[in-house]
């Protein structure tokens, strides 16, 4: 990729816009404020866009993420220090989901860590984050011989998502796709244009990521969307990306973790590496770290009104927990939620209530995900 810096430029003091801003505004895109981005929300319905991923495919525009590049003979050993995964333990071309924490142990960011070489990897952060991401691994990887380079500004990332994903990224980029394993990269070129495509996504379905220069993102979005046309492609936008994640149980920033909570609260302690050598930042609070007070569960509920984030979880009268994300399920036709709950009241199976606008509505306590693709 080349180095062109012209696609984040702020619109406003307090709003951003991706390279592919004026494609959105082609397409008839509705736009919300995310992170303080201009991200489309919409092109024409959230459940017809759902439902294209599910069954066909879906292309997105994630340019608002960012991607902090760290290189060098101890890039490896910066990253384990630096996060609570064995990212030395990754093999070229490989990838791995991961999580910052803060030195009492509170989750900073999750985080997608790509090595497309020995002595690179690629970092991806949440937009709200992206900045914390960049600073805190500048100041852990100091002691180290590794370089830390923010790509964001000159960075784009587009996925496309669902089961015809393989065959339109095909068409796109002519790479052979049958050795590109789950959670794993390779270089590729997308017309004159090289990138780095990863089988990675937040949908719950098979799909791909593709991190192209941002002076170039238009060009590539359009030879994806022209590769895709036969095959059922729509614009999607977050409307659909948040009740699609949430299908697939895939926690999101700000709501199911967050500096207050660890990675055991989420059920996602197997990410924290003890294993490893040496030191690294939040080992020692994780460490020593009591069972979770309240642990991260998956409700079904009745009915079409779904109980959304900040909705209490009742036992009789009592509330025992709070809804973090929540929806009517585009695709099981029934309201799911995700919540914080006191322990005794997380087994599978146990009822409980939700408390919709003073109304109390039965939810069962169920495993995640709520969804899984089929498989063939």
């Amino acid at each position: 990729m080349n180095s062109a810096k012209t696609a984040k430029t702020a619109t406003t003091p307090t709003t951003l816009k991706t390279p592919l801003h004026e494609v959105h505004l082609q397409l008839g895109a509705s736009f919300t404020d995310f992170a303080g981005w201009s991200m489309p929300v919409r092109y024409s319905s959230e459940l017809v866009e759902h439902k294209a991923v599910r069954e066909a495919a879906g292309q997105f525009d994630l340019s608002h993420m960012g991607e902090i590049e760290l290189s060098g003979p101890q890039a490896a050993q910066a990253l384990d220090y630096a996060l609570v995964g064995k990212l030395s333990a990754v093999k070229a071309g490989r990838a791995r989901y991961t999580m910052m924490c803060e030195e009492s142990g509170g989750v900073l960011d999750d985080l997608v860590v790509y090595r497309p070489e020995q002595d690179r990897f690629l970092v991806v952060a949440n937009a709200g984050n992206a900045t914390v991401v960049a600073q805190r691994l500048r100041e852990r990887a100091s002691g180290f011989d590794a370089h830390v380079d923010d790509r964001s500004e000159a960075t784009a990332l587009i996925a496309v998502q669902g089961p015809h994903s393989p065959a339109i990224v095909a068409a796109a980029t002519g790479a052979d796709l049958s050795g590109l394993k789950y959670y794993a990269s390779m270089p590729a070129r997308v017309g004159e244009h090289e990138v780095l495509l990863a089988r990675t996504g937040y949908t719950g379905e098979d799909g791909f990521e593709v991190f192209a220069d941002a002076g170039e993102a238009v060009s590539v979005w359009q030879s994806l969307a022209a590769a895709g046309e036969p095959h059922g492609l729509l614009p999607c936008g977050l409307a659909c990306r948040d009740t699609l994640r949430l299908e697939a149980g895939m926690p999101l920033y700000g709501n199911e973790l967050g500096t207050e909570l660890t990675p055991m609260h989420a059920g996602l302690g197997r990410v924290v590496k003890f294993d490893k050598p040496g030191d690294f930042v939040g080992r020692a609070a994780l460490e020593k770290a009591p069972e979770p007070d309240r642990v991260l569960v998956g409700l079904r509920g009745e009915g079409r009104r779904a109980p959304r984030h900040g909705y209490r979880v009742l036992h009789g009268e009592r509330a025992v927990g709070e809804v973090t994300s929540g929806a009517l399920s585009p695709t099981l036709g029934y309201p799911i939620a995700m919540a914080y709950v006191e322990g005794e009241f997380a087994e599978p199976g146990t009822e409980l209530g939700a408390d919709i606008r003073g109304r109390t509505q039965p939810v069962t306590v169920v495993a995640m995900p709520f969804y899984k693709r089929p498989t063939t």
